[in-house]
């Protein structure tokens, strides 16, 4: 997989997390609002590639998937806070799960689905 790809899924993660979040809280209209929201994890986003190097590998589950979801979140909920966004206790659980599952879901599936790619053909 290219990392431009890769790099597309992992933002459109964070963009889905914040559109369905807003959504839920009938917060989904303003295009501002969303901006103010979503910046903060895009940034953690940009922070944890820059941190695990994914470009050298960024559909790894481990190293990379991991460390860019560890700091995707805590980036974003630093920065959140930091710009007076709130960080409340569900908020973080919320993000944390959706993340892990989005950012290492599509890693695993690359992985599981190569592994089978090069069992058939072995």
């Amino acid at each position: 997989m290219r990392n431009g790809v890769a790099g597309l899924l992992d933002v459109c993660c964070v963009l889905v997390f914040i559109a369905i979040g807003r959504a839920t809280h009938e917060d989904a209209a303003s295009l501002t609002g969303y901006l103010a929201t979503v910046w903060p994890f895009l940034a953690g986003l940009g922070a944890g590639w820059a941190v695990s190097r994914a470009w050298r590998g960024a559909e790894a589950l481990w190293p990379v998937g991991v460390v860019v979801w560890a700091v995707t979140v805590t980036g974003g909920m630093a920065l959140r806070a930091l710009s007076g966004g709130g960080t409340a206790l569900a908020f973080v659980i919320v993000a944390t799960l959706f993340l892990a599952l989005t950012l290492l879901g599509w890693r695993l599936v690359t992985r599981v689905t190569r592994a089978r790619r090069i069992a058939r053909q072995g």
